[in-house]
């Protein structure tokens, strides 16, 4: 007996001392920059604030990467304890992913102007069904189900505008035309995408619209009748192309009470509702322009009546010189985003991990897909990233959670753009440049 207590408290202890060495030191400061060559599945970062190079310390580089089909034998990486298999293939450009409450997957297929649902088999490897849902919208990204219990109807984002298809449970293909819910959001130039969400009490629709232009060029002073409007609103100067732009909008869940929710925020792309906490959460693209390392991209909880700097500020109080001075009532009304990502990822889809297949650890945490960086000479994105939460809080730091999408320095095969949690728990990523869905599993 003596002997078998002893044996277990080294076996405890060892496993303690294992565990500890396994989990990877976190690369800080410019350590955490890195590019895609330092991507490995659980390699940790953290990027503060005051870790940021002045504006203009590397040149602002042009390095678009050129797609090409999944090499022969290429798997995408993924972190030990865990397998990655190809679920869905030869889809048109598969953007964000929602799962209904049956399991079904709805996708954006947004350059061809529908949405696909895919039925998982019983295994949930592959698709049993594959239909679409439908068709001739204009350039589709969000979608959400309302309410999220047992949900009446299906929401789509277009470009425009929001509509909305009557549901049922099973639903493979839409029962009626679409209803317009929103017929009038901005649209045209720059950031295209629109994603939306519904608060956990399914009492108010979050809609995100990126800005028009990288950094507000050409804005000039707001017009006499719009005064009021720019001192009740920092995105104030945000006039013509910009109004109502680099921001979420609230709504009624029928397309009422419009509302300015959140503001400066140049490009949200993907929202998702923590369930903890019941906030919202935008997974964001940051501007281009002031060299490799900036402006960080970022995810985080989204206040209400908040502003997040662009065009004039960028994480926290940093001035953009292309705005010197324009601004300076706004410097001390900046808020500060959560996470910071490497500059230029394309951070897009996001979810939060409320399952039990993965680790205990997991629940709770945020997944991010980086669809990748052109304006950096040192590719980086190309991947999809875990935010580690502590108590609903994050640490500020994240984890390279699935990675292999980079062939070499001028070529990629993947990018990640919509992340889900299928009803099983595994984890969906969508990439548009090769037309797949992936499934990660424990």
């Amino acid at each position: 007996m003596v002997y078998d207590v002893r044996a277990a408290i080294i076996l405890v202890g060892f496993m303690a001392a294992t565990a500890a060495a396994a989990e990877p030191s976190v690369l800080k400061g410019s350590d955490a920059f890195g590019s895609w060559q330092a991507d490995t599945p659980g390699t940790l970062r953290l990027i503060r604030p005051d870790d940021l190079p002045k504006p203009g310390a590397t040149p602002s580089a042009a390095n678009v990467s050129r797609i090409v089909a999944l090499p022969a034998g290429t798997m995408p990486k993924v972190p030990a304890g865990f397998k990655i298999a190809l679920f869905a293939d030869g889809l048109s450009g598969p953007r964000i992913i929602r799962v209904a409450p049956n399991g079904d997957i709805f996708v954006a297929e947004t350059q061809a102007g529908r949405i696909r649902v895919l039925r998982p088999s019983e295994d949930g490897a592959k698709p049993a069904a594959n239909e679409v849902y439908a068709g001739r919208l204009n350039h589709p990204f969000g979608i959400a189900f309302f309410p999220s219990q047992d949900p009446q109807w299906v929401y789509v984002a277009n470009t425009n505008g929001v509509v909305r298809f009557p549901y049922r449970a099973g639903d493979m293909k839409a029962q009626a035309p679409p209803e317009s819910v929103v017929a009038n959001l901005p649209a045209g130039y720059g950031h295209s995408t629109r994603d939306l969400v519904f608060t956990k009490d399914n009492a108010r629709m979050l809609v995100s619209v990126g800005s028009a232009s990288n950094v507000g060029e050409g804005m000039g002073q707001p017009p006499d009748a719009m005064a009021s409007y720019v001192s009740a609103h920092p995105l104030g100067a945000a006039w013509g192309e910009e109004t109502d732009r680099a921001a979420v909008l609230a709504f009624d869940p029928d397309g009422k009470n419009r509302k300015l929710y959140a503001t400066g925020i140049r490009n949200c792309v993907g929202l998702a509702i923590q369930s903890a906490t019941g906030a919202p959460w935008c997974s964001t693209n940051e501007r281009d322009g002031l060299g490799d390392d900036l402006v960080p991209d970022y995810v985080t909880s989204v206040k209400e009546g908040s502003f997040y700097g662009w065009p004039w500020y960028y994480i926290g109080s940093h001035e953009d010189p292309r705005h010197p001075g324009a601004r300076p009532d706004l410097k001390d009304k900046v808020t500060t985003p959560d996470v910071l990502l490497q500059a230029h990822s394309a951070s897009l889809g996001l979810t939060f991990y409320d399952a039990e297949q993965f680790p205990a650890e997991y629940r709770g945490d945020a997944f991010a897909a980086e669809h990748g960086s052109w304006n950096r000479s040192k590719r980086t994105g190309y991947k999809v990233i875990r935010i580690r939460m502590k108590d609903g809080v994050p640490t500020g730091e994240y984890e390279d959670f699935v990675t292999g999408f980079v062939v070499n320095d001028r070529e990629v095969w993947g990018r990640p753009v919509g992340v889900a949690v299928a009803r099983d728990g595994s984890l969906l990523i969508s990439e548009d440049g090769n037309g797949t869905i992936w499934r990660v599993s424990r």
